[in-house]
């Protein structure tokens, strides 16, 4: 883990909350031209469950080891949802 031994200063400098937003921006794009009957279901669920993979690391105090390390077990498994809805997504012609 490259940060381990650096001083992070902010949650933005995370390699793992700098890769997390890049794909969950990547992912909003597309999205946008989801048909209107997905907004509520497919869209909303994959934008969130995006989002969230960035956003777990960041919502506690990170000089608690244990509680950042759970926030990054819930980053892997919203990451697991992701790819999940990107499979309908597929499936669906949509993406």
């Amino acid at each position: 883990m490259e940060n381990r031994n650096r001083h992070l200063k902010h949650f933005r400098d995370l390699d793992v909350y700098k890769l997390a937003f890049k794909y969950a921006m990547e992912i909003y794009q597309p999205t946008k031209s989801f048909p209107p009957e997905e907004k509520y279901a497919l869209t909303d669920q994959i934008r969130r469950a995006s989002r969230s993979v960035c956003s777990n690391p960041v919502k506690r105090k990170r000089k608690y080891r244990a509680v950042f390390k759970n926030k990054l077990t819930d980053s892997m498994q919203e990451a697991s949802e992701t790819q999940c809805w990107l499979e309908f997504c597929y499936a669906c012609k949509l993406y």
